[in-house]
């Protein structure tokens, strides 16, 4: 476990698989990082399956340090051995967890568990363009915009510009 002052990064739990199946399926949610479609409980059960077996991704559960509640999940995917890269990605289920530093302590502990514990020497993400918030986190942690995809996802019928967003092991390491 990766433990910080407010949060701490931890295993997938069976009994956690549920907990974050609402989340998935509430739109509002969803639409902060993906098209919106509602998922079925042995769809949302598999993909957790396959997300356990994965061999090129870590995912973890954020946990609350005061009360051990799972407040959302984070996770590095697309860990590519020879590059040495990532992907990231964070969610905070319920909106009463946002904007407390859940998910600022969640990256930087991500972080650092991708480049001290893997040995990373990048870690990208995808971010809608009007996530101000999320943009905001990614930036505190040191990411730095590297362009904008013109319109490439549809999100809550209009298209949406994503910016791609990147650290580097030297980036981390200055910070």
């Amino acid at each position: 476990m990766l433990t910080g002052n407010l949060i701490r990064l931890a295993p997938l739990r069976d009994e956690d698989v549920p907990q974050l199946l609402p989340w998935i399926n509430d739109r509002d949610t969803a639409l902060w990082s993906a098209p919106y479609h509602p998922v079925s409980e042995s769809d949302h059960r598999e993909w957790a399956k396959g997300v356990i077996a994965s061999s090129d991704r870590v995912f973890f559960v954020i946990r609350r340090v005061s009360d051990d509640h799972v407040v959302g999940t984070c996770q590095l995917y697309s860990i590519h051995p020879v590059h040495r890269t990532a992907e990231l990605q964070i969610r905070i289920g319920d909106a009463t967890d946002r904007g407390h530093g859940l998910g600022s302590e969640a990256v930087r502990l991500l972080l650092r568990f991708a480049f001290e514990d893997l040995n990373l020497n990048r870690v990208q993400l995808h971010v809608f363009a009007d996530n101000a918030a999320a943009i905001r986190v990614y930036e505190k942690a040191g990411f730095v915009r590297e362009g904008v995809l013109r319109q490439a996802a549809h999100i809550g019928g209009k298209y949406v510009d994503v910016v791609l967003m990147g650290i580097l092991r030297e980036d981390y390491a200055r910070g």
